[in-house]
């Protein structure tokens, strides 16, 4: 393998804040060559995250627009790259990051290789990549385990993201079907991962994401609820266009918790589960329930608070009404940043690299 563009390219990835950081054996390099041609790694190698039009990217890095604009296109339409309304206007092209980005949008073609090829990467990097401040990843609970009088903000609540967006989307868990390919599938549903867009219609054209109705959303959302699946988002308060509904059989961020034992690889919700005494019936229907191992059976149910991540799972499961989620304390409660700029700049100052490299 000729790996000059690929390495290229996985250096440019790893100066994005998300990170890509290198294995010893060139893991990484593998893993891009089965997703991008020489030609396609060379050329995202050249993107920014500003979206820039074809005339603008050539006039930096040389080659014909029109040619350029093709091999773009086609690179959008594989999930390689990013695309959307320019700054300076027309239709643009961007560098995504390879999680959350290039790898998530390959739940249409992944295939065992690629499954193998991404296991040996995440095996060799996921301690050093995940706990970077701030977490890439957060947890949100479903509406219905909040307390009717619990005050919390739309962006701690899935449903709350739901009912803010304009158009909806669902796309299969990559996560399940990578383990699947890999022998190690589960039971948990699969079409359950959700996108969202301020924009009507959005999804209607969308190559391998099936356009939903709100109303089929909460249903998606719903459902995922009651097959014991943690809700996950970005950690932003604002700009939120995902939704994993995902397990610790599968889930990259969820398995570290259980695999690797690094337990602050993902942002816990604002929200902690309590028990009530008067209630508990010591049934023990609940002790399973738990994906994090923060809820064991002593008579009662205790809670260890510094396991749980406030995602509200063991409430569904609990038939006696005796667990509820509560707001931690202010001391205790790490607010999201704001926007994904704001991440961004935290996260890269964080990680010691210069955001204007690749702005």
């Amino acid at each position: 393998m000729n790996d000059s563009s690929y390495r290229q390219l996985a250096t440019r990835l790893n100066e994005l804040p998300h990170g890509f950081p290198p294995t010893p054996d060139g893991a990484e390099l593998r893993l891009l060559a089965q997703l991008f041609t020489p030609e396609e790694a060379a050329l995202a190698a050249q993107l920014r995250l500003t979206l820039e039009t074809p005339v603008e990217i050539a006039a930096r890095s040389g080659g014909d627009p029109q040619a350029l604009r093709k091999q773009l296109k086609s690179m959008v339409m594989r999930g390689l790259i990013t695309a959307g309304r320019a700054p300076t206007g027309g239709l643009g092209y961007g560098l995504l990051p390879f999680v959350v980005g290039i790898y998530e949008m390959q739940a249409g073609r992944i295939d065992v290789e690629l499954a193998r090829l991404f296991e040996d990467y995440y095996q060799q990097t996921y301690r050093q990549s995940v706990p970077q401040q701030p977490l890439a990843h957060r947890v949100i609970p479903i509406n219905q385990s909040l307390h009717q009088n619990l005050e919390f903000h739309p962006f701690e609540s899935a449903a709350a993201i739901i009912t803010q967006a304009q158009a909806w989307g669902v796309t299969d868990c990559i996560c399940r079907k990578q383990q699947a390919l890999l022998g190690h599938g589960c039971d948990h549903p699969l079409e359950v991962c959700m996108v969202f867009s301020e924009v009507p219609g959005f999804f209607d054209q969308k190559q391998g994401v099936r356009a939903l109705t709100q109303v089929e959303a909460l249903a998606t959302l719903q459902r995922a609820a009651e097959a014991g699946l943690v809700h996950s988002t970005s950690n932003t308060q604002q700009g939120l266009w995902y939704l994993c509904n995902c397990c610790t059989c599968a889930c990259g961020f969820l398995r570290s918790v259980s695999e690797l034992g690094t337990a602050n690889v993902i942002a816990r919700s604002a929200f902690v589960c309590v028990v009530d005494e008067d209630q508990c019936a010591g049934c023990r229907e609940c002790e399973e329930s738990c994906p994090f191992n923060a809820l064991t059976i002593e008579n009662l149910a205790q809670i260890d608070a510094a396991r749980c991540t406030g995602c509200g799972v063991c409430l569904l499961a609990c038939s006696q009404e005796a667990l509820k989620l509560v707001r931690r304390s202010a001391e205790e409660i790490l607010m999201p940043p704001q926007t994904e700029e704001d991440w961004r700049h935290l996260r890269a100052e964080a990680r010691g690299i210069d955001l204007k490299v690749v702005q």
